[in-house]
């Protein structure tokens, strides 16, 4: 198999690499600053990567990549994912796991004033939130608790962005830093060349990391096993959604054949209801045709 130029930055093993390494710290760093828009007195210095027994271990966050925690120059904490498929109840999922970062930042004992503000961040290869009506939430979201009519923001001491990949604009060059970041992750893996969009820091590192070419076997084996594994979950739920479907669908037809019954004055004894369940889409829609021309149960 001929090895792509670079990595696709969203597969576990290639993430890792890049953003969870102590050798690309900077790469993350910068990272963080840009989606935080933050400035110079509160950007991030320094970085403390989770080691892989302190990850979180819920079966939702099999496909989320990696946690950082990331302490800036007043002491804020951060967490930030990769999640490559949207599950039921994803955005709960995120809430909950900042909030327990919030919340074991002290143990038994302690003092509430030693909790610092935690900010989560996540990278979504999906679209978390759809344009519905007027309101549009745009590809870089952050959000936290605002009083309704003043618009204080005093309960500040957990915060959420969002980075919604599908939302980027590929009709144009990138432009801003949020923007090449989402080429970036978009991208990379079709690159052959450093384009001239990410020709600075920190992209130019980042992709140095993502080179293929400077794998080991053994890490170009565990690049490939992230990439199907990813394919197998979405395998996986697309085969779920199927049958939740077909399910539907025999639902509605059974809902439809006994309204004809009740329409038509045919009584559903037991053993009608039984033959009734029994009967997959086809069959229930070969009955429910049966009971529209002939008027009378087969």
């Amino acid at each position: 198999m001929q090895r792509p130029t670079f990595a696709d930055p969203k597969t576990d093993f290639a993430f890792k690499r890049i953003f969870g390494s102590e050798e690309h710290k900077d790469v993350l760093v910068a990272f963080l600053n840009d989606m935080l828009d933050l400035d110079a007195p509160h950007r991030i210095v320094t970085v403390e990567l989770l080691p892989p027994e302190q990850r979180p271990s819920v079966e939702e966050l099999k496909l989320s990549i990696v946690d950082v925690k990331c302490t800036d120059a007043r002491g804020v904490t951060y967490v930030v994912e990769m999640q490559v498929l949207q599950v039921e109840g994803f955005e709960k999922r995120v809430v909950y796991n900042v909030a327990k970062a919030y919340v074991n930042q002290i143990a038994r004992g302690e003092l509430y004033p030693g909790l610092n503000d935690v900010v989560g961040i996540t990278i979504c290869d999906f679209e978390l939130w759809p344009e519905n009506g007027g309101r549009k939430v745009p590809m870089l979201s952050r959000w936290q608790m605002t009083e309704q009519e003043s618009g204080a923001t005093d309960l500040g001491q957990i915060r959420l962005v969002f980075l919604e990949l599908p939302k980027y604009d590929a009709s144009r060059p990138p432009r801003t830093m949020v923007e090449k970041w989402a080429y970036f992750f978009r991208e990379a893996d079709n690159l052959t060349v450093v384009p001239e969009a990410l020709q600075v820091h920190p992209f130019v590192d980042a992709l140095e990391a993502a080179r293929t070419a400077g794998f080991t076997v053994a890490e170009w084996d565990a690049y490939i096993l992230a990439g199907i594994a990813i394919q197998n979950e979405r395998g996986a739920l697309a085969v779920a959604e199927k049958r939740g479907e077909a399910r539907g669908a025999e639902k509605g037809m059974r809902l439809g054949v006994e309204t004809a019954c009740s329409v038509l004055g045919i009584e559903l004894t037991e053993e009608r209801r039984r033959q009734l369940a029994s009967l997959n889409t086809s069959a229930l829609e070969r009955l429910l045709t049966h009971l529209q021309d002939k008027k009378t149960w087969p």
